[in-house]
């Protein structure tokens, strides 16, 4: 009885400043628990992983790619993106531009989508850009189609104006909406809109 008494009298209410150890100590503890886990757990957490995913229109070819992981682009990866993203009428390929897929990636997660990008096109031999200059005004002469710099898509799951909306929020590189052709343009040039 006398030893309850002792403890009941000498006790007291926690401090703001043990109730922060305390704090600072169960995060720790996460921290470490998170940093031990079997390396199966820590795959699910895809931190330091870039994604994306394509459907090219033209030829029906899909892919999904994770082409950054931990800070450095995946080579393999960014020659398969490459492969799809071909000029279709000529099948010549051309590197491209790093700069466009991190747009790209940003924009997928922006809009908190799920599918992949459908793409109308996305690099041009200067063949074909040529060739589509003659036939529209509207095909720019030097695109940044012929240097791997731009893409034409659209995105299953999300209204055309929707995309454009979130393409011009990033503030990131040109954007054209061409409702009439289904399509939005993405391209690393100056900021700037049509």
């Amino acid at each position: 009885m006398f030893l309850q008494k002792t403890i009941d009298n000498d006790y007291q209410p926690p401090s703001r400043l043990d109730s922060g150890r305390r704090n600072f100590l169960k995060a720790g503890i996460g921290v470490c628990a998170i940093m031990t886990l079997p390396s199966v757990c820590a795959k699910t957490i895809r931190m330091g992983e870039k994604q994306l995913a394509f459907l090219n229109l033209h030829t029906g070819e899909r892919t999904r790619s994770t082409y950054w992981v931990d800070g450095n682009y995946v080579p393999e990866e960014l020659q398969v993106i490459e492969n799809l993203l071909r000029d279709h009428r000529t099948g010549e390929l051309h590197a491209i531009d790093t700069r466009l897929l991190d747009i790209l990636q940003l924009l997928h997660r922006r809009l908190g989508a799920r599918k992949e990008f459908h793409v109308i096109s996305a690099y041009r031999s200067p063949k074909t850009n040529a060739m589509l200059a003659a036939r529209s005004s509207k095909v720019v002469r030097k695109s940044l189609h012929m240097q791997g710099k731009a893409i034409d898509i659209c995105l299953p799951e999300c209204s055309l104006s929707n995309l454009r909306k979130a393409a011009l929020s990033l503030k990131i590189g040109g954007v054209g909406y061409y409702p009439k052709s289904n399509f939005v343009h993405i391209d690393t040039g100056r900021v700037r809109f049509w």
